[in-house]
């Protein structure tokens, strides 16, 4: 039995990506080309007003997420 708790805890701690915007793993959101963006960055995002001083850290963060070169 504490075999299979140990395997869920390990799974736990490993599942999600790292958001681009807040740095955090989470486990649900959107993928912009191979970057990953949690459900409440993207709220956050969305709702924030284009004058407030957060939409400018977003608009820093989101500068990360780079085009992806395609070769043949």
């Amino acid at each position: 039995m504490e075999v299979e708790m140990l395997e869920t805890t390990t799974t736990e701690k490993t599942a999600g990506e790292t958001c681009v915007v807040c740095e955090c793993r989470k486990t649900s959101g959107i993928h912009i080309y191979t970057s990953f963006i949690c459900e409440e960055c993207e709220r956050e995002i969305i709702t924030t007003d284009t004058k407030d001083e957060r939409y400018k850290y977003y608009l820093k963060q989101l500068k990360k997420i780079t085009h992806p070169e395609i070769f043949s």
